[in-house]
């Protein structure tokens, strides 16, 4: 087990706050990584409201794309002088040496964390057997710099993280696992980690609980419609502890429902189109599909009553 290093963990958690991008990912026509895209729209989301980005994670359609894909996109950070710093890198696999492999990538990669999905195909498993799986990953990379943001997604994994799960990983590796990704929707047990690992990076799934997960002490969110909620999202976040937040977290709220009656990858990708005028961001591999015309044109109209607007894209 790795022990603790004083100081090191309480200077990384507090790295990871704010509003932080489910990143989306481009594609070319035949369904690659266009990565001058890619790079361009993460440098987009750093300097129009996120504090991070989460790459590699359900969003950016990273089960789609092989362990060499995946190694290859880091790579790419990496050789474009994206600051990793502000990265936190999807890693977590079905088998438990794919999520090994792509740990130790983030590593070299000095990403600020990994974004750890637990193995997902077998349903029903004990929280003694979701431990065991994060723990022998822990163990196998033996790395002192590991941080392991925890990626609780139920309806997309079938699988429940519990509460208790969280605070157990949390007090045997206290330096590694510092903080989760809840987007179980679930707001009772995000308030409840809050309150019970105080300190811990606890980020919501959807920016609709950002004010009140930053109000019941956690770190932000961590959002796929923050591809294109970012500004608004960083209003809320620089107004948090002001009564004005409350005004600015409704509108905020507004945007995101519309966007979420859409399938997030598609809707995400169509704001992307229009909004930068390049047609290729509504590529996506399947079984993900772009939006079809009709509600293409719903979406934008739903966005125009919410006062959806986005700065000059890159």
């Amino acid at each position: 087990m790795l022990g603790r290093s004083e100081g090191v963990g309480e200077v990384m958690t507090q790295a990871l706050h704010g509003v932080w991008a489910a990143a989306l990912t481009p594609m070319t026509a035949d369904g690659a990584i266009d990565f001058e895209r890619l790079h361009r729209h993460y440098r987009w989301l750093l300097t129009n409201g996120c504090e991070g980005i989460a790459a590699l994670g359900t969003t950016g359609e990273a089960n789609s794309f092989t362990v060499a894909e995946r190694r290859r996109l880091i790579e790419s950070l990496v050789d474009a002088g994206l600051p990793m710093q502000r990265i936190m890198l999807g890693t977590g696999c079905c088998a438990l040496g794919d999520t090994v492999e792509l740990t130790q990538a983030a590593l070299a990669a000095n990403a600020a964390a990994t974004l750890m999905l637990p193995p997902f195909y077998y349903k029903g498993v004990s929280d003694d057997g979701l431990f065991a799986c994060y723990a022998r990953v822990i163990e196998q990379v033996g790395d002192s710099r590991l941080r392991i943001v925890v990626y609780d997604f139920p309806r997309m994994t079938g699988l429940e993280l519990s509460v208790d799960l969280l605070v157990r990983l949390n007090q045997a590796f206290p330096e590694v696992v510092v903080g989760v990704k809840d987007s179980s929707g679930n707001w009772p047990d995000m308030a409840e980690t809050c309150r019970r690992l105080p300190g811990f990076a606890t980020f919501a799934g959807t920016e609709q609980y950002l004010l009140a997960t930053l109000q019941a002490g956690g770190a932000g969110c961590i959002s796929a419609t923050a591809n294109v909620t970012a500004p608004l999202c960083a209003k809320v976040h620089a107004a948090w502890r002001r009564p004005e937040a409350v005004a600015l977290q409704e509108a905020l709220t507004r945007q995101r429902l519309a966007i979420q009656k859409y399938p997030l990858i598609a809707a995400g990708k169509e704001i992307m189109a229009r909004h930068t005028g390049h047609a290729g961001w509504r590529q996506a591999r399947p079984p993900q599909t772009p939006l079809p015309p009709d509600k293409a044109e719903s979406l934008w109209r739903e966005l125009a009553q919410v006062s959806f607007q986005l700065p000059a894209a890159a």
